[in-house]
């Protein structure tokens, strides 16, 4: 099948994703347990959740990798479940691990899936070469992928799956195990897939990750949705802004709990192998507040700052449990 003739989605189909209910179950272990789930045309949606917590079984079921054992699941409104042939040609999937031969050069390993997805010799040796340039690998174009960094596999993953031009991308933890700057290359890649008209569906376990690059995010803890809504929504869940504060040891910081308590109505999370209390805020203006009252009751403060949220804490205030916690492996 030449690319041309590749099915593209309807141009009134503003969904790109659309899943009611989602399961999927392995004996008696719900991975995915009822997932509801949209995806506009153009954005990038994040997928947020801790190992273990069912995103890549999810992405699994959407993409036609696992079937659906409970729900409904539709691409740019074609059924997954009833035709998944054209829904395999409406999607491109980069997943976990490199799906590339190791032992097969940069070119050849592009040439040969364009061949598999039926496009001219020429075609695919064209197309190859125009991905090697756009994913800065040009140089490396007739070296062994065994011989390539960890950055370079994930950007030659990630060029195989745009082979076809899908209009849908499923990243599933695009950057995990990644350097600091590689990273940052991905999300530029990213980045200018969305520009060029593309739609992502990104799983990812770092709120950064997920604030720089998605439009809206979904929560997903234990199997099941427990959140969404765009990162800024995410973090006021857990207060505008999180004071820490240290003190000089674990009895100062016991009274301190007490006194913000007081001040504010709530209880802070104690963290007492740091000696300190992160402390959420709704106005970062009460900071003052609670700094003062911990002054006026002859509490020696070692340090104190005010921070946006964290993942964790994200994670603490809206599933109960760390980002952290000992979870089930991820599964498929």
């Amino acid at each position: 099948m030449n690319e041309s003739t590749l099915p593209r989605p309807a141009e009134g189909d503003d969904l790109a994703v659309s899943a009611t209910g989602l399961v999927k179950t392995f004996g008696d272990f719900r991975a995915v347990d009822g997932v509801d789930l949209t995806v506009r045309r153009g954005e990038v949606f994040g997928v947020l959740g801790p190992n273990g917590a069912g995103k890549t079984t999810m992405l699994s079921m959407l993409a036609t990798l696992l079937p659906i054992d409970g729900g409904r699941a539709s691409i740019f409104g074609v059924d997954v479940a009833g035709n998944p042939h054209q829904v395999r040609q409406l999607v491109g999937v980069t997943g976990q691990y490199a799906s590339v031969d190791e032992n097969l050069t940069a070119t050849e390993n592009l040439y040969l899936f364009g061949r598999l997805l039926g496009l001219p010799r020429a075609h695919a040796r064209a197309t190859a070469a125009d991905l090697l340039e756009r994913f800065d690998l040009t140089e490396a174009a007739t070296r062994q992928i065994k011989n390539f960094s960890g950055g370079m596999r994930r950007r030659l993953d990630l060029a195989s799956s745009l082979i076809a031009r899908p209009p849908l991308i499923f990243l599933d933890e695009p950057t995990t195990g990644l350097d600091p700057r590689t990273r940052g290359q991905m999300w530029e890649t990213i980045r200018e897939l969305v520009v060029q008209g593309s739609t992502i569906l990104l799983t990812t376990q770092y709120l950064d990750e997920a604030d720089q690059l998605a439009d809206r995010i979904a929560v997903i803890d234990r199997g099941r949705k427990v959140a969404e809504g765009t990162s800024d929504e995410l973090k006021s869940s857990v207060g505008a802004s999180t004071l820490h504060v240290r003190l000089e040891d674990r009895e100062a910081t016991t009274r301190a709990a007490a006194i913000v308590e007081r001040v504010l109505g709530e209880a802070p999370v104690l963290t007492p192998e740091a000696g300190g209390l992160n402390i959420a805020l709704a106005d970062a203006n009460r900071a003052a507040d609670v700094l003062i009252a911990l002054r006026q009751a002859d509490l020696s403060i070692t340090t104190a700052a005010v921070q946006q949220p964290t993942l964790d804490e994200v994670f603490l205030a809206i599933t109960g449990h760390h980002s952290d916690a000992d979870e089930n492996e991820e599964v498929a």
